[in-house]
């Protein structure tokens, strides 16, 4: 499949949109396990659009990229989704390399 640049950002837009949209639905999934899996959490997604953001000149702050990804500020899904992590979760992050 031949696309051109603008329909293949329109796809790449849109496949973006669903993933946030996907990990929006799964608050069962702590960032740590993502991290610990698959080497990126929603928090790195936000920071990848705020350094995307900041590349390309666009106003947009920590918390405005938090949100976007979160769909809610980030201290509300912390408080209302986010549980403690468990000892064998933080081994595996540090054993990972993880943040």
């Amino acid at each position: 499949m031949t696309t051109d640049d603008k329909t293949r950002t329109e796809l790449e837009a849109a496949v973006f949109r669903r993933l946030v949209g996907h990990l929006r639905s799964r608050t069962d999934v702590q960032n740590i396990d993502l991290m610990n899996l698959a080497g990126f959490c929603r928090n790195c997604l936000s920071n990848w659009l705020k350094e995307e953001a900041d590349a390309k000149g666009a106003a947009m702050t920590k918390d405005e990229s938090r949100e976007a990804v979160y769909g809610m500020p980030y201290e509300t899904w912390k408080a209302t989704h986010q549980g403690a992590a468990s000892p064998e979760q933080l081994a595996a992050m540090k054993k990972s390399g993880g943040h």
